[in-house]
């Protein structure tokens, strides 16, 4: 069996040896003031065939409703990436503390809204029983690794967002619609980890 974490620790090393320009960012849509620091969970499934953990958002919420995203949130006073990433995971879909194996970092994403997110890059086991928290996760689903990554499924799409003309990414699999800093987080995390669309063994 593929050892996911293995992989994706040579991997992510090896990406972060060679310098990577034209990554996605938004921070040229940020208005200005203080910048938020923000985590999030890639939580991949170990699988010969890895998948990732995504959430839909309640369409209660009052951003992102209804929104494809990973598990996570803002940091704490004095907290880490890694642990916010954790702790979220923890309290939006129930994962263990114990059940994550941290890869590492990938690249931060300044968002237009002024959050810098940190995308924390974990293997869990597959099929690890969820308990998502209803009043932050409607309801959650595991997309292939392959299929994320994969630069060919990342679609260019248009649109307007505070009265301006604003360019993003989407990616659709299995009904589900991603977008977004979402997508724009799996687009840079490809191109670091240089696998043109493949993890698979």
């Amino acid at each position: 069996m593929t050892d996911v974490h293995a992989l994706l620790s040579a991997r992510l090393a090896q990406g972060w040896r060679r310098p990577l320009t034209g990554l996605l960012d938004d921070r040229r849509h940020h208005a200005g003031g203080p910048v938020k620091p923000a985590a999030v969970l890639v939580a991949v499934t170990e699988r010969p065939s890895p998948g990732v953990l995504l959430i839909h958002r309640p369409m209660s919420m009052r951003s992102h409703a209804g929104q494809v995203g990973f598990p996570g949130g803002r940091l704490d006073p004095g907290e880490t990436v890694e642990a916010a990433a954790l702790r979220e995971a923890e309290e939006e879909l129930g994962i263990a503390l114990g059940a994550v194996r941290v890869v590492g970092t990938a690249d931060a994403f300044h968002t237009g809204t002024g959050y810098l997110v940190t995308p924390v890059l974990g293997v869990v086991p597959a099929d690890l029983p969820l308990v998502p928290n209803p009043a932050e996760v409607e309801r959650w689903f595991e997309a292939p690794l392959d299929h994320l990554l994969d630069p060919s499924n990342h679609y260019p799409r248009s649109g307007v967002w505070n009265g301006q003309p604003r360019s993003y990414l989407e990616i659709v699999w299995g009904g589900h619609r991603i977008w977004g800093v979402t997508a724009a987080i799996l687009a840079n995390l490809a191109r670091r980890l240089g696998v043109e669309g493949r993890i698979s063994a």
